[in-house]
Protein backbone atom coordinates (compact mmCIF):
# COMPACT_ATOMS: atom_id res chain seq x y z
CA UNK A 1 0.00 0.00 0.00
CA UNK A 2 1.29 3.45 -0.96
CA UNK A 3 1.14 6.13 1.74
CA UNK A 4 2.77 9.40 2.78
CA UNK A 5 4.57 9.67 6.11
CA UNK A 6 4.11 13.44 6.31
CA UNK A 7 0.96 13.97 4.24
CA UNK A 8 0.29 17.35 5.90
CA UNK A 9 3.14 18.82 3.83
CA UNK A 10 0.84 18.65 0.80
CA UNK A 11 -0.69 21.85 2.19
CA UNK A 12 2.38 23.59 0.71
CA UNK A 13 1.28 22.82 -2.86
CA UNK A 14 -0.64 26.13 -3.43
CA UNK A 15 2.21 28.20 -1.95
CA UNK A 16 3.41 29.57 -5.35
CA UNK A 17 -0.07 30.93 -6.06
CA UNK A 18 -0.10 32.84 -2.78
CA UNK A 19 3.17 34.62 -3.53
CA UNK A 20 2.67 35.03 -7.26
CA UNK A 21 1.11 38.50 -7.02
CA UNK A 22 3.99 39.70 -4.84
CA UNK A 23 6.65 38.83 -7.40
CA UNK A 24 7.81 41.89 -9.25
CA UNK A 25 9.11 39.97 -12.27
CA UNK A 26 5.82 38.22 -13.08
CA UNK A 27 2.85 40.13 -14.49
CA UNK A 28 -0.78 39.15 -14.51
CA UNK A 29 -0.57 38.58 -18.28
CA UNK A 30 1.87 35.75 -17.68
CA UNK A 31 4.96 37.51 -19.11
CA UNK A 32 8.32 36.79 -17.58
CA UNK A 33 11.03 39.40 -16.91
CA UNK A 34 14.55 38.06 -17.06
CA UNK A 35 16.55 39.93 -14.39
CA UNK A 36 19.56 41.87 -15.68
CA UNK A 37 18.51 41.81 -19.38
CA UNK A 38 16.88 44.79 -21.08
CA UNK A 39 15.02 43.99 -24.28
CA UNK A 40 13.84 46.99 -26.35
CA UNK A 41 12.66 48.97 -23.39
CA UNK A 42 9.49 47.42 -22.11
CA UNK A 43 9.49 44.46 -24.48
CA UNK A 44 9.26 41.17 -22.69
CA UNK A 45 9.70 37.50 -23.54
CA UNK A 46 6.53 35.50 -23.34
CA UNK A 47 6.67 32.53 -21.05
CA UNK A 48 5.22 29.54 -22.88
CA UNK A 49 2.32 27.71 -21.20
CA UNK A 50 4.35 24.49 -21.41
CA UNK A 51 7.13 26.13 -19.38
CA UNK A 52 4.69 27.18 -16.67
CA UNK A 53 3.34 23.64 -16.51
CA UNK A 54 6.88 22.30 -16.15
CA UNK A 55 7.54 24.59 -13.18
CA UNK A 56 4.37 23.32 -11.53
CA UNK A 57 5.32 19.70 -12.19
CA UNK A 58 8.72 20.22 -10.54
CA UNK A 59 7.10 21.92 -7.54
CA UNK A 60 4.53 19.14 -7.06
CA UNK A 61 7.20 16.42 -7.35
CA UNK A 62 9.43 18.14 -4.78
CA UNK A 63 6.56 18.47 -2.29
CA UNK A 64 5.66 14.80 -2.74
CA UNK A 65 9.29 13.82 -2.14
CA UNK A 66 9.45 15.89 1.05
CA UNK A 67 6.20 14.27 2.25
CA UNK A 68 8.06 10.90 2.26
CA UNK A 69 6.12 8.43 0.14
CA UNK A 70 6.31 4.91 1.58
CA UNK A 71 5.36 1.49 0.33
CA UNK A 72 3.83 -0.49 3.21
CA UNK A 73 4.12 -4.25 2.93
CA UNK A 74 1.74 -6.87 4.27
CA UNK A 75 1.65 -7.28 8.09
CA UNK A 76 4.20 -9.80 9.40
CA UNK A 77 3.55 -11.55 12.70
CA UNK A 78 6.58 -12.04 14.96
CA UNK A 79 6.98 -15.32 16.89
CA UNK A 80 4.98 -15.30 20.11
CA UNK A 81 7.49 -17.48 21.96
CA UNK A 82 11.14 -16.82 22.63
CA UNK A 83 13.95 -16.22 25.08
CA UNK A 84 15.57 -13.05 26.40
CA UNK A 85 19.35 -13.34 26.04
CA UNK A 86 22.00 -10.78 26.94
CA UNK A 87 25.39 -11.60 25.42
CA UNK A 88 28.43 -10.08 27.18
CA UNK A 89 31.65 -10.26 25.13
CA UNK A 90 35.15 -9.65 26.48
CA UNK A 91 37.18 -7.10 24.46
CA UNK A 92 40.27 -7.09 26.67
CA UNK A 93 43.77 -7.19 25.21
CA UNK A 94 44.22 -10.94 25.71
CA UNK A 95 41.40 -11.64 23.22
CA UNK A 96 43.91 -10.95 20.45
CA UNK A 97 45.98 -14.06 21.30
CA UNK A 98 46.08 -16.24 18.18
CA UNK A 99 45.46 -19.70 19.62
CA UNK A 100 42.19 -20.62 17.86
CA UNK A 101 41.50 -22.26 14.49
CA UNK A 102 38.71 -21.17 12.15
CA UNK A 103 38.23 -22.89 8.78
CA UNK A 104 41.76 -24.26 8.89
CA UNK A 105 43.41 -20.92 9.67
CA UNK A 106 44.86 -19.68 12.95
CA UNK A 107 42.92 -16.68 14.26
CA UNK A 108 42.72 -14.74 17.49
CA UNK A 109 40.09 -15.49 20.11
CA UNK A 110 37.87 -12.55 19.30
CA UNK A 111 37.69 -13.41 15.59
CA UNK A 112 36.47 -16.89 16.50
CA UNK A 113 33.93 -15.47 18.96
CA UNK A 114 32.66 -13.03 16.31
CA UNK A 115 32.17 -15.83 13.79
CA UNK A 116 30.42 -18.32 16.06
CA UNK A 117 28.34 -15.77 17.96
CA UNK A 118 27.18 -14.21 14.67
CA UNK A 119 25.85 -17.62 13.57
CA UNK A 120 24.25 -18.03 16.99
CA UNK A 121 22.51 -14.64 16.63
CA UNK A 122 21.25 -15.52 13.16
CA UNK A 123 19.50 -18.64 14.53
CA UNK A 124 17.73 -16.78 17.33
CA UNK A 125 14.37 -16.38 15.58
CA UNK A 126 11.76 -15.34 18.13
CA UNK A 127 14.36 -14.51 20.79
CA UNK A 128 15.26 -11.06 22.04
CA UNK A 129 18.97 -10.34 22.09
CA UNK A 130 21.10 -7.70 23.73
CA UNK A 131 24.84 -7.06 23.47
CA UNK A 132 27.28 -5.90 26.17
CA UNK A 133 30.94 -5.21 25.45
CA UNK A 134 33.37 -5.04 28.35
CA UNK A 135 37.04 -4.51 29.13
CA UNK A 136 38.07 -1.78 31.61
CA UNK A 137 34.35 -1.11 31.99
CA UNK A 138 31.14 -2.57 30.59
CA UNK A 139 29.05 -0.80 27.95
CA UNK A 140 25.63 -1.56 26.51
CA UNK A 141 25.98 -1.88 22.76
CA UNK A 142 22.44 -3.09 22.01
CA UNK A 143 19.38 -3.38 24.30
CA UNK A 144 17.11 -6.40 24.16
CA UNK A 145 15.63 -6.47 20.67
CA UNK A 146 14.39 -8.86 17.99
CA UNK A 147 16.43 -6.98 15.40
CA UNK A 148 19.08 -9.69 15.04
CA UNK A 149 20.70 -7.98 12.07
CA UNK A 150 21.58 -4.87 14.08
CA UNK A 151 22.99 -6.89 16.99
CA UNK A 152 25.15 -8.91 14.60
CA UNK A 153 26.37 -5.70 12.95
CA UNK A 154 27.32 -4.17 16.32
CA UNK A 155 29.35 -7.28 17.13
CA UNK A 156 31.02 -7.19 13.72
CA UNK A 157 32.07 -3.56 14.21
CA UNK A 158 33.53 -4.15 17.70
CA UNK A 159 37.30 -4.08 18.05
CA UNK A 160 39.73 -5.41 20.66
CA UNK A 161 40.80 -2.62 23.00
CA UNK A 162 37.79 -0.49 22.04
CA UNK A 163 36.82 -0.08 25.71
CA UNK A 164 40.19 -0.78 27.35
CA UNK A 165 42.53 -3.71 27.96
CA UNK A 166 41.48 -5.03 31.40
CA UNK A 167 38.54 -7.30 32.29
CA UNK A 168 35.53 -6.00 34.24
CA UNK A 169 33.44 -9.17 34.58
CA UNK A 170 31.51 -7.84 37.58
CA UNK A 171 30.43 -4.71 35.70
CA UNK A 172 29.30 -6.79 32.72
CA UNK A 173 27.06 -8.91 34.96
CA UNK A 174 25.71 -5.85 36.80
CA UNK A 175 24.87 -4.12 33.53
CA UNK A 176 23.05 -7.23 32.34
CA UNK A 177 21.04 -7.29 35.58
CA UNK A 178 20.12 -3.63 35.09
CA UNK A 179 18.83 -4.25 31.58
CA UNK A 180 16.76 -7.27 32.64
CA UNK A 181 15.09 -5.12 35.31
CA UNK A 182 13.27 -3.41 32.44
CA UNK A 183 11.68 -6.71 31.37
CA UNK A 184 8.69 -8.08 33.29
CA UNK A 185 8.24 -11.63 31.98
CA UNK A 186 11.46 -13.28 30.86
CA UNK A 187 13.58 -16.38 31.29
CA UNK A 188 16.54 -13.98 31.76
CA UNK A 189 19.77 -15.53 30.51
CA UNK A 190 23.15 -13.80 30.52
CA UNK A 191 25.81 -15.40 28.29
CA UNK A 192 29.25 -14.30 29.47
CA UNK A 193 32.25 -14.89 27.18
CA UNK A 194 35.70 -14.15 28.58
CA UNK A 195 39.26 -15.44 28.42
CA UNK A 196 40.57 -14.04 31.71
CA UNK A 197 39.72 -13.12 35.27
CA UNK A 198 38.20 -10.03 36.80
CA UNK A 199 40.82 -7.30 37.31
CA UNK A 200 38.84 -4.11 36.76
CA UNK A 201 35.48 -2.51 37.49
CA UNK A 202 33.62 -1.05 40.45
CA UNK A 203 31.82 -4.25 41.53
CA UNK A 204 33.09 -7.76 42.11
CA UNK A 205 31.74 -10.66 40.02
CA UNK A 206 30.56 -12.44 43.18
CA UNK A 207 28.47 -9.48 44.32
CA UNK A 208 27.00 -9.04 40.84
CA UNK A 209 26.19 -12.77 40.61
CA UNK A 210 24.35 -12.70 43.95
CA UNK A 211 22.23 -9.80 42.73
CA UNK A 212 21.57 -11.67 39.48
CA UNK A 213 20.46 -14.76 41.41
CA UNK A 214 17.98 -12.69 43.43
CA UNK A 215 16.52 -11.28 40.19
CA UNK A 216 16.13 -14.71 38.63
CA UNK A 217 18.90 -14.26 36.05
CA UNK A 218 20.90 -17.31 34.98
CA UNK A 219 24.53 -16.86 33.97
CA UNK A 220 26.00 -19.16 31.34
CA UNK A 221 29.72 -18.42 31.56
CA UNK A 222 32.09 -19.43 28.78
CA UNK A 223 35.87 -19.62 29.14
CA UNK A 224 37.52 -18.96 25.76
CA UNK A 225 41.06 -20.05 24.84
CA UNK A 226 43.15 -23.07 23.91
CA UNK A 227 44.97 -25.24 26.46
CA UNK A 228 48.14 -25.62 24.40
CA UNK A 229 49.93 -23.27 22.03
CA UNK A 230 53.32 -23.48 20.35
CA UNK A 231 55.57 -20.44 20.23
CA UNK A 232 59.05 -19.80 18.90
CA UNK A 233 61.99 -19.11 21.21
CA UNK A 234 65.75 -18.75 20.80
CA UNK A 235 66.08 -22.48 21.43
CA UNK A 236 63.32 -23.57 19.05
CA UNK A 237 59.64 -24.16 19.77
CA UNK A 238 58.00 -24.65 23.13
CA UNK A 239 54.47 -25.55 24.17
CA UNK A 240 52.74 -23.18 26.57
CA UNK A 241 49.30 -22.78 28.08
CA UNK A 242 47.87 -19.51 26.69
CA UNK A 243 44.88 -19.71 29.05
CA UNK A 244 46.80 -19.42 32.32
CA UNK A 245 44.90 -16.22 33.20
CA UNK A 246 41.51 -17.85 32.75
CA UNK A 247 39.85 -18.20 36.17
CA UNK A 248 37.67 -21.25 35.61
CA UNK A 249 36.87 -21.62 39.30
CA UNK A 250 35.42 -18.13 39.41
CA UNK A 251 33.41 -18.58 36.21
CA UNK A 252 32.06 -21.90 37.51
CA UNK A 253 31.07 -20.30 40.80
CA UNK A 254 29.29 -17.42 39.04
CA UNK A 255 27.25 -19.84 36.95
CA UNK A 256 26.35 -22.12 39.87
CA UNK A 257 25.32 -19.15 42.05
CA UNK A 258 22.62 -18.25 39.51
CA UNK A 259 21.58 -21.77 38.54
CA UNK A 260 23.40 -21.56 35.23
CA UNK A 261 26.32 -23.52 33.84
CA UNK A 262 30.00 -23.03 32.98
CA UNK A 263 31.40 -24.13 29.61
CA UNK A 264 34.92 -24.38 28.26
CA UNK A 265 35.47 -23.28 24.65
CA UNK A 266 38.88 -24.40 23.39
CA UNK A 267 37.82 -24.36 19.74
CA UNK A 268 34.94 -23.52 17.42
CA UNK A 269 33.27 -26.92 17.82
CA UNK A 270 33.08 -26.64 21.62
CA UNK A 271 31.71 -23.10 21.36
CA UNK A 272 28.99 -24.24 18.95
CA UNK A 273 28.04 -27.12 21.28
CA UNK A 274 27.54 -24.61 24.08
CA UNK A 275 24.99 -22.72 22.03
CA UNK A 276 23.19 -25.96 21.26
CA UNK A 277 22.75 -26.45 25.01
CA UNK A 278 21.32 -22.95 25.32
CA UNK A 279 18.87 -23.76 22.50
CA UNK A 280 17.31 -26.33 24.82
CA UNK A 281 16.11 -23.63 27.21
CA UNK A 282 12.33 -23.44 27.35
CA UNK A 283 11.10 -20.29 25.55
CA UNK A 284 8.50 -18.08 27.19
CA UNK A 285 5.18 -16.98 25.72
CA UNK A 286 4.74 -13.36 24.66
CA UNK A 287 1.92 -11.26 23.32
CA UNK A 288 1.53 -11.57 19.58
CA UNK A 289 3.29 -8.68 17.85
CA UNK A 290 3.12 -7.76 14.18
CA UNK A 291 4.73 -5.11 12.03
CA UNK A 292 4.52 -3.89 8.46
CA UNK A 293 7.78 -3.56 6.53
CA UNK A 294 8.13 -0.25 4.72
CA UNK A 295 10.28 1.00 1.86
CA UNK A 296 11.25 4.62 1.26
CA UNK A 297 10.20 5.94 -2.17
CA UNK A 298 11.09 9.64 -1.85
CA UNK A 299 13.91 9.25 -4.36
CA UNK A 300 11.45 8.51 -7.20
CA UNK A 301 9.66 11.92 -7.28
CA UNK A 302 12.98 13.59 -6.45
CA UNK A 303 14.65 11.97 -9.46
CA UNK A 304 11.66 12.88 -11.64
CA UNK A 305 11.89 16.53 -10.51
CA UNK A 306 15.59 16.59 -11.36
CA UNK A 307 14.89 15.09 -14.79
CA UNK A 308 12.19 17.68 -15.60
CA UNK A 309 14.47 20.48 -14.39
CA UNK A 310 17.24 19.31 -16.74
CA UNK A 311 14.79 19.24 -19.66
CA UNK A 312 13.65 22.79 -18.79
CA UNK A 313 17.24 24.02 -18.72
CA UNK A 314 18.01 22.41 -22.09
CA UNK A 315 14.85 23.88 -23.61
CA UNK A 316 15.87 27.42 -22.59
CA UNK A 317 19.38 27.28 -24.09
CA UNK A 318 18.37 28.45 -27.64
CA UNK A 319 16.34 31.33 -26.19
CA UNK A 320 19.31 32.48 -24.10
CA UNK A 321 21.57 32.39 -27.18
CA UNK A 322 19.11 34.55 -29.13
CA UNK A 323 18.99 37.08 -26.31
CA UNK A 324 22.80 37.30 -26.21
CA UNK A 325 22.95 37.79 -29.99
CA UNK A 326 20.35 40.57 -29.87
CA UNK A 327 22.24 42.25 -27.04
CA UNK A 328 25.50 42.07 -29.04
CA UNK A 329 23.95 43.74 -32.07
CA UNK A 330 23.17 46.78 -29.97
Amino acid sequence: MLTLAWAWLLLLLPLPLIFRKKQQDVEISGHLHLPGIAINGSQQIEQAPASRKAYWIVWVLLIIAVARPLWMGEPIELPSKGRDLMVAVDLSGSMQIEDMVLEGQTVNRFTLVQSVVSDFIERRKGDKLGLILFADHAYLQAPLTQDRRSVAQFLKEAQIGLVGKQTAIGEAIALGVKRFDLVEESNRVLILLTDGSNNSGSISPEQAAQIAAKRGIKIYSIGVGADVMERRTLFGKERVNPSMDLDENQLTSLAETTGGQYFRARNAQELEQIYQEIDKLEPISRDQISYRPQSELFYLPLAAALFVSILMALAQLPMIRRLNMNWGKK
